[in-house]
């Protein structure tokens, strides 16, 4: 619940297409395809993403990674791992389709706060 709170805050904030996940599914989505992404398994690329402990952001012409699997029409523009305790628990996404503009310092920033909060809240 509370992750389905933070993500539609982040959303509405962004302008943008938000979800959170966990290690396995996406557990919060806010924006149009809802429904498309909600409850689904991530993908083997966003699990890739998660593992590297880094925040990835998409590049005009880089090749678009999928959030979940069976989810053609929406990408990773931005994800930011959710660390607790040294260990990935799961991660906050900003979603795109094919075609649209790559975000940028405003949505990366975000993403980035987020996943530390809900770190630190995971930790307490």
């Amino acid at each position: 619940e509370f992750a389905g709170q933070l993500c539609e805050t982040i959303g509405r904030t962004a302008g943008k297409i938000a979800v959170i996940t966990d290690r396995d599914n996406c557990v919060a989505v806010t924006g149009a395809p809802r429904r498309e992404i909600q409850d689904k398994q991530i993908s083997p690329e966003l699990e890739r993403l998660m593992e590297g402990r880094q925040i990835y952001q998409c590049k005009a012409g880089e090749n678009k990674l999928h959030v979940s699997d069976g989810v053609e029409s929406q990408f990773v523009s931005i994800a930011a791992p959710i660390i607790s305790e040294g260990d990935v628990s799961g991660c906050v996404v900003f979603v795109c389709a094919e075609g649209d503009a790559p975000m940028g310092d405003t949505e990366y920033k975000l993403a980035q706060t987020v996943a530390g909060f809900l770190g630190k809240q995971m930790e307490n």
